[in-house]
C-alpha cells in the first residue's frame, strides 16, 4: 500500500444526508468529482455548485478532476468507432497528470472519488482511475451504497465472477490478462459512447 487509501463511490440517488453520513463513517477529508459533465438533472444536490457548497459546510474539501480523469474525454484518439477507449485514455499525457495530482492528495489526505453509478463496476472510476491506481500499488476501496466496503481486488473478481473468467488465472492466461480482457468488455458495456463519432467512424 502507498500513502492513504483511496476511496470511490456513487452519488446514485443518495439524499444528500445519506451521502454526507458515508463520507463521514469513512472519514473523508476530500472528494475528487470524476464526472466528466459534474451535474444531475434528478439529484441536483450533486450538481457541482451546490455539491461544493454542501461539502464545505461539512469540513470536507472539493476538486473538480473531471477535465483529466472523467469518463468521457475530448481527445479523439481516445475513442474507437465512437466508444471510449480506457486503455488509451490512460496513456495520455493528462490522464497521468490528473493522476499524480490525485496521488499527491491522497499522500496527506483521505480522498473520495465520486462519481454517477451505484455498482463501482458500472463505472469508469474503477474500470480506470481505480485500476491505475491500484496498479500503482494504492490500497483502493469502493464505498457501496449500504456503507459496506469492498477491496478493488473483491471488485475485480466480482467482474471476473460475471464473465466466467478465473479470478486466479490458469496455465495459459494470468490473473491479469483475464482482467484486461473483462475490463474491455465491461467497457464495451458501460462505458461512454459519442454518437458524433460513431458516426464519423
Amino acid at each position: 500500500m502507498t500513502g492513504n487509501p483511496i476511496f470511490t463511490i456513487g452519488h446514485s440517488t443518495h439524499s444528500w444526508e445519506a451521502f454526507a453520513r458515508l463520507l463521514s463513517q469513512h472519514r473523508v477529508d476530500s472528494l475528487a468529482d470524476v464526472r466528466s459533465v459534474p451535474a444531475s438533472r434528478f439529484n441536483p444536490q450533486f450538481n457541482r455548485f451546490a455539491l461544493s457548497a454542501s461539502l464545505h459546510d461539512v469540513g470536507i474539501g472539493y476538486v473538480f478532476c473531471g477535465e483529466e480523469l472523467g469518463g468521457r474525454p475530448q481527445d479523439p484518439a481516445c475513442y474507437e468507432n465512437g466508444r471510449v477507449r480506457y486503455d488509451r485514455m490512460a496513456e495520455t499525457s493528462t490522464f497521468r497528470h490528473g493522476l499524480a495530482s490525485l496521488k499527491a492528495k491522497a499522500a496527506n489526505q483521505r480522498v473520495v472519488l465520486m462519481c454517477a453509478e451505484k455498482d463501482p463496476l458500472h463505472c469508469h472510476r474503477t474500470l480506470l482511475v481505480a485500476r491505475a491506481l491500484a496498479n500503482d500499488g494504492f490500497d483502493v476501496l469502493h464505498v457501496l451504497p449500504d456503507g459496506t466496503l469492498e477491496t478493488h481486488d473483491q471488485a475485480m473478481d466480482r467482474l471476473l465472477e460475471s464473465y466466467d473468467l478465473d479470478s486466479e488465472g490458469d496455465m495459459f492466461t494470468s490473473r491479469e490478462e483475464f482482467l484486461a480482457q473483462a475490463v474491455e468488455r465491461q467497457t464495451q458495456r458501460v462505458g461512454h459512447v459519442d454518437d458524433k463519432r460513431e458516426q464519423r467512424g
